[in-house]
Order: structure tokens, then C-alpha cells, then sequence
């Protein structure tokens, strides 16, 4: 394994007077995907959100490749190459997925390149992702919500991230869909990519990971391979749905 890409170091953080992260530390390598897990309201998306900062922390230390960037805008972790993936869904449904997918690069210019630069990685991300050529003149709203997340994963793909923070991609996604959205994910750890994923799905997301992290909260409980804690018989009572608990798992 290459060497950390992302540290989290005793970062707290929350809204308003209340803090939903207490002391969270966390490490993500180079190259690696690690996906957090945990019951709802554990700070899961709350860590994200801290990383590409959409919130700021309110104590503790962010760091990318051993720089800080607590201090940075949401558009300069951007540029840093950290990009973000929300679980709602952020695509213009009214522009073509093409239109959608060139946003993606609208800071390029003047910091990367220019509008050629912009086509010529998009021609490149539509040959990985069938369904941009496939529909690229259509409005982003017509497409299925798999398809959507397919347009969203590409698109945040256009300034080649260093990091990528992907937060429930597959949430309210039938069972094909939710398939084609984990192979996209192993896909890209295959190519490099470093990842770091949170997935109610444990089951799915802990399959495509090489480490996952389990969150209870506002701290980080237990951390290993994703073999592992598939494997584990306490993350499997409490997050995987056996030995008959209510929440089912489909991969």
C-alpha cells in the first residue's frame, strides 16, 4: 500500500451548537477504498462533508497528502483534487448528460486548460461509461436513477481526483442498479483510484472495499480489511442483517 493520502486527526465537527463528529481519526492510503458503516445518524456523511468542505471543523486536523486544508474553500479542496459525489441526486435534469458531464470540468480553464482539454477527457470518461455516448443528448432528468449516478460518478471524474468521497451511491436504487453502481466503484479502485465510501449497504460496501471503518456516535469503533469485518461475527449481528435482525443486505 502506498503511502496516506487523507488523515483525519481528532476531528470534531457538527451544526449548528451541536457537534455530531468527537474526535474522529482516520487514515486513507493512496490507491486504497475504505468504506464507513454504522448505524444512521453515526456521522458517516458528516465525515465527508468535513473532508471536501461543505463543514468546517470545529476541532482536529484534516489532512491531504500531509497538507492541511481545514482552512480551504469547498472549489480549492476541488482544485487540491477532492471531489465529492453527494447522496442526493446532483445532476441538471433539464441539461443533456453531456451538458452534465462537461460541468464537471468548469474550473479547468485557466487552472488546467481549456474548453478543448474539457472535450477531449470527456470523450475519454464517455468510452468508460456507456450510457454518457449512449445518451448524451438526452436530458439528465429522463434517465433512471442508476443511470444518473452513472452521469454523477463520471462526471466527478473530469478533474482526474485525487480523492473521491462517494456517500450512499447506491441508496434508493433497485437490485440491478445498485450492482452496476458497485462494479463502477471496483472498476475504479482497479484503476487506482482512491476511494472512500459510505454505503448503508454494509454488506456491498464492505465487499468492494479493502478496508471499512465502523462509525457509532460521532467515533470510529473498529477498523479492518473488508474480508475481515464481512467475516466478523459482531459486524455481521449488528450491521450485515443475520441471525435475523430486521435489515436486509442485497449485493
Amino acid at each position: 500500500m502506498a503511502g496516506q493520502l487523507l488523515v483525519l486527526d481528532n476531528v470534531t465537527a457538527g451544526y449548528g451548537l451541536g457537534d455530531v463528529l468527537h474526535g474522529v481519526d482516520l487514515a486513507v492510503s493512496e490507491g486504497e477504498v475504505v468504506c464507513l458503516i454504522g448505524p444512521n445518524g453515526a456521522g458517516k456523511s458528516t465525515v465527508l462533508r468535513t473532508v471536501s468542505g461543505l463543514l468546517r471543523p470545529g476541532g482536529g486536523r484534516v489532512l491531504l497528502r500531509g497538507e492541511p486544508v481545514d482552512a480551504l474553500s469547498p472549489r480549492e479542496r476541488l482544485l487540491r483534487g477532492i471531489a465529492h459525489v453527494p447522496q442526493e441526486r446532483s445532476l441538471f435534469p433539464a441539461m443533456s448528460v453531456w451538458d452534465n458531464l462537461l460541468m464537471g470540468g468548469h474550473i479547468l480553464p485557466g487552472s488546467r486548460g481549456g474548453r478543448a482539454d474539457v472535450r477531449r477527457r470527456a470523450d475519454v470518461i464517455a468510452e468508460r461509461f456507456p450510457i454518457v455516448a449512449a445518451r448524451r443528448g438526452d436530458a439528465a432528468g429522463s434517465l433512471s436513477g442508476g443511470e444518473q449516478k452513472q452521469v454523477e460518478l463520471a462526471r466527478a471524474l473530469m478533474l482526474d481526483p485525487a480523492l473521491m468521497l462517494l456517500d450512499e451511491p447506491s441508496i434508493g436504487l433497485e437490485p440491478r442498479a445498485r450492482h452496476a453502481v458497485f462494479e463502477t466503484v471496483r472498476s475504479l479502485a482497479d484503476g487506482g483510484r482512491t476511494i472512500l465510501l459510505v454505503e448503508q449497504n454494509a454488506r456491498s460496501g464492505l465487499a468492494v472495499s479493502d478496508r471499512g471503518a465502523i462509525m457509532e456516535s460521532g467515533r470510529v469503533r473498529l477498523t479492518g480489511s473488508g474480508v475481515s469485518l464481512l467475516a466478523d461475527p459482531r459486524v455481521a449481528r449488528l450491521y450485515l442483517g443475520a441471525g435475523g435482525g430486521t435489515r436486509k443486505e442485497e449485493v
